[in-house]
């Protein structure tokens, strides 16, 4: 059983950064699609930044050019760099593959403050 763990959350105040961490018991981040999740209060979940194995990576267009996306398989890490941040990037961060194949897990709480 797969079990995901996000770290690196915080509040911070509008324009900051952050980095966020997901590691895993397994290995899922070499052979999968791999993303990034965000669920603020109210909303559903939404995906913020997906890479591929062959390192491609895709954002939606309210966090293109401000989040990044990266994997350290010698660590089996899983990574967002977010820039610039916003209150309305305000949300809980979850990672899982692109295709939401394992339990989610708590997830970490990023707040931005104007």
């Amino acid at each position: 059983q797969v079990q995901l763990v996000e770290s690196g959350g915080d509040s911070v105040q509008a324009w900051n950064s952050l980095t966020l961490s997901c590691t895993s018991s397994g290995s899922p981040f070499r052979l999968n699609d791999m993303a990034w999740y965000r669920q603020a209060p109210g909303k559903e979940r939404e995906l913020v930044a997906w890479i591929t194995p062959a390192g491609q990576k895709t954002y939606p267009d309210s966090v293109k050019g401000r989040f990044t996306i990266a994997r350290d398989y010698r660590v089996n890490t899983l990574h967002l760099k977010m820039n610039d941040l916003q209150p309305e990037d305000t949300a809980v961060y979850y990672c899982n593959t692109q295709d939401q194949r394992y339990s989610w897990g708590r997830g970490t709480q990023v707040t931005v403050t104007s």
